[in-house]
């Protein structure tokens, strides 16, 4: 099994701004990927939690978006095909939660 990746992006919107720019724009982001218009995304929000999971290419990713009133913590775990990108993805997924968040 891979370790989750963990991303964490600090803001000052309070939680329920947050968590709304999140769900009006985490489909948009996601399908601005490369490859975004091929992924199937489900999300649900439990509270101020989103759990989602990707599907894309016979692989699949899950995750946990966590608002508070400071700061979103997303924990993605990636397939061990995808593991290897890691890396990028945190730096990707960090730029586009910003940009949600402004």
């Amino acid at each position: 099994m891979t370790q989750p990746t963990t991303v964490s992006i600090p803001h000052q919107l309070g939680a329920d701004e947050a968590r709304r720019r999140i769900a009006s724009g985490f489909a948009r982001t996601v399908g601005s990927v490369p490859g975004g218009a091929m992924i199937k995304l489900s999300e649900r929000w439990d509270g101020n939690r989103m759990l989602f999971e990707a599907r894309a290419l016979g692989q699949s990713v899950s995750g946990v978006v966590d608002v508070a009133e400071t700061v979103v913590t997303l924990t993605v775990t990636l397939p061990p095909l995808l593991q290897s990108f890691a890396d990028k993805l945190r730096g990707r997924v960090r730029d586009a939660g910003q940009l949600l968040l402004k």
